[in-house]
Parts: C-alpha cells; structure tokens; sequence
C-alpha cells in the first residue's frame, strides 16, 4: 500500500439491509464477501456471547483471505426472547412460531459489529460494538400473523421479521437503533470508522 492509498472497506456480509445501511450514511464497500461460517449456537450459548461470537467469526474469515490491506467488517444480528436466540425464518412453520412467541412483548434485538484489520493492514485497529435494542409487538392475532406471514418479507429474518417491513404495522415501540435492528447499527459503526487511523488526506467518512 502506498503512502496516500486507503485500504479498503470490505463487508463480510451479503446482507442487502447492510448494504442500503452503509450507503445511506455514505458508504459504498469496495468488496461484499459473504462468509460461509457455521452459524449454529452452542449448546446454553447466551444471545450476547453467541452475537459477538458470530460477528467476530465473519470477520476474521474473510480477513485471514483478503490478503491487501483492508478493513473488515463483521456484523451479525440476533431476536432474543429472553435467554432464547431466536432462528432464523427459512419457512412458514418457523415465522409463524416466532410471531406467535413475539406477540404481545417485549424482546431484545442485539446486533454487534467488528471490524478487523487485514494482516496486510499493519496500523489498522481491530474494535468492536454490541448494541442491544428492545422492540415491542403488539398483540398479533391469527389473522394478522397469516397476514404477515403471505407478505413474504419474513425469510431469512431472525425472529421471522422484517422491521423495515410489513411488520412494522405491528410494532408498537422501539427502544435503542432502528438501525441496530434492521442489522447495522450506523451510529456506532460511524464511530468505529472515524476511529481508524487511515492515511492523511483519506476517509471513509466525514
């Protein structure tokens, strides 16, 4: 890398939500690399440790593969009900288990992002952030959860929602970073980017 060049920005994440996140606070990733981790829990894994763990994982995997000078970033997003991860929805059995267990409470989203230097980056900082949000359901009758269930938004959705969905007809309160919730918190990850001692006269953001 060369005196003025700045490593660049990679997401590991094929996430669309992640993508539109970044470019809506000016932000286009020179790489979107999915990494293909085994993303099963441990056995009593808790949803914080097991978020961390995930988001950190992803990172590391592309980052020990880049190979140029880069700036990694790992995220991963978990709907928690109480000590309980929820899956993610991959059919219509499980969206409509998660929404009937989500009706009418509270439950945590928790999202953490790392961004992890490449070896090939030297003065790159390795950092981390988890973010816990509370979001509330309103009580979801039959009706209403076959209504969310045929919009079709649920799959792939942790908790077998989408908050920047149809589902958001249903959320009664927020607590914490919409943006954490939709997968990325944009707050912290700015801070976490500004904190990266990039060369003169380069950014990645203002």
């Amino acid at each position: 890398m060369t005196a003025s060049a700045r490593p660049a920005l990679v997401l590991a994440s094929a996430s669309p939500r992640r993508i539109d996140l970044l470019r809506q606070i000016g932000l286009e990733p020179d790489a979107v690399l999915p990494a293909n981790i085994d993303e099963t829990p441990h056995p009593g894994e808790l949803p914080r440790p097991y978020a961390l763990r995930m988001a950190r994982a992803k990172a590391a995997h592309i980052a020990q593969n880049y190979g140029k000078p880069a700036l990694i970033i790992g995220a991963d997003t978990v709907v928690a009900a109480g000590r309980r991860i929820l899956p993610k929805a991959e059919d219509e059995t499980t969206a409509r288990s998660c929404l009937k267990l989500l009706s009418g409470r509270r439950h945590k989203v928790i999202t953490s992002i790392v961004c992890h230097p490449t070896a090939e980056w030297e003065s790159g900082h390795f950092c981390e952030r988890l973010v816990e949000s509370h979001v509330t359901f309103n009580r979801l009758s039959p009706q209403q959860i076959e209504s969310l269930i045929s919009q079709g938004d649920w799959q792939g959705k942790a908790g077998g929602y989408a908050l920047q969905g149809y589902a958001a007809a249903f959320i009664r309160q927020i607590g914490g970073s919409p943006s954490g919730v939709i997968g990325l918190p944009l707050f912290e990850m700015a801070q976490l980017l500004r904190g990266q001692p990039l060369p003169a006269g380069q950014h990645w953001l203002a």
